[in-house]
């Protein structure tokens, strides 16, 4: 079992490529906040709800001080046609190895449809300017995880 982790810990670094092709670490964004999200596959009914409910919530996000990283293991090719298809804003991050899912705790044992398997444990975490987990949040709904999010931050809906 993967360790969880917590408000207060620092968040693991990791540097992933993303759809454009570009090369993007966490510690990069340090002294923003960036919200960082697992979900389990590109183009499927509820990581492409997540995704767009994130991208309609970017602008106000951003205003807030806020960057938004969605992480899958999916290859940059196909998070390119994710973007692409759903007009998605956000950026988009291919985790081939698994290594940033498991530095988060967001890969492992879950349960799908009553059956224990191995996968992505669809996670959202709130970095804040120093590199500390402000906010962690696992098993999260794709449905409505966005206006729950924001509330969560004291954002307006």
């Amino acid at each position: 079992m993967t360790e969880r982790l917590a408000v207060g810990d620092v968040a693991p670094d990791f540097t992933l490529t993303s759809d454009t092709g570009e090369e993007v670490s966490l510690s990069g964004l340090r002294g923003r906040k960036v919200i960082v999200y697992f979900y389990p596959a590109a183009m499927t009914p509820g990581c492409t709800t997540q995704a767009c409910d994130f991208t309609d919530s970017l602008s106000s996000l951003k205003a807030a001080g806020y960057d938004v990283l969605g992480i899958s293991k999916d290859s940059p090719a196909k998070l390119a046609k994710f973007r692409e298809r759903d007009g998605l804003t956000i950026t988009l991050l291919s985790d081939p190895d698994l290594s940033a899912m498991q530095a988060y705790g967001a890969y492992g044992e879950k349960k799908l449809y009553g059956k224990l398997v191995e996968g992505v444990i669809r996670s959202t975490f709130v970095v804040d300017e120093d590199g500390k987990i402000a906010v962690a949040q696992y098993n999260v709904k794709a449905t409505g995880h966005v206006a729950k999010l924001r509330r969560d931050l004291g954002l307006a809906a």
